[in-house]
């Protein structure tokens, strides 16, 4: 007899929300110019399969776009982007003037989870 900490219906709810991926290496990063305009790019074994258009200055970050290639579109990539940029402005104490439609409805989605960092 096998013993589970979890029901089976929680672990499958787990990797649905987690999107877990086995053997696949994901990794963002924030890459700007000079002007600080840029993005943050999600790649998976090397290959750019995502990205966040944004632009920083004093005290706000703003947000134009996110995108993911088709190949990697359904596996929670785009949520992974809006986690990243937001503990980001979070740890720099900046707010988001979300003009990107995707983050701008998620703001709107979940109030209380992004208060704190939205410039209205």
């Amino acid at each position: 007899m096998v013993l589970s900490l979890f029901p089976k219906k929680e672990i499958a709810d787990i990797r649905y929300k987690t999107k877990i991926q086995p053997n696949k290496m994901e990794t963002i990063k924030l890459e700007l110019d000079e002007k600080k305009h840029g993005a943050f790019n999600l790649y998976v074994d090397g290959k750019k399969l995502g990205e966040m258009t944004v632009s920083i200055k004093p005290d706000l970050l703003t947000v134009y776009h996110t995108g993911v290639e088709p190949e990697g579109e359904g596996k929670g990539y785009a949520k992974k982007l809006l986690e990243e940029m937001v503990s980001y402005v979070r740890a720099n104490n900046l707010k988001v003037l979300p003009l990107c439609p995707y983050v701008h409805a998620q703001f709107k989605r979940h109030p209380d989870e992004y208060e704190d960092i939205w410039k209205k």
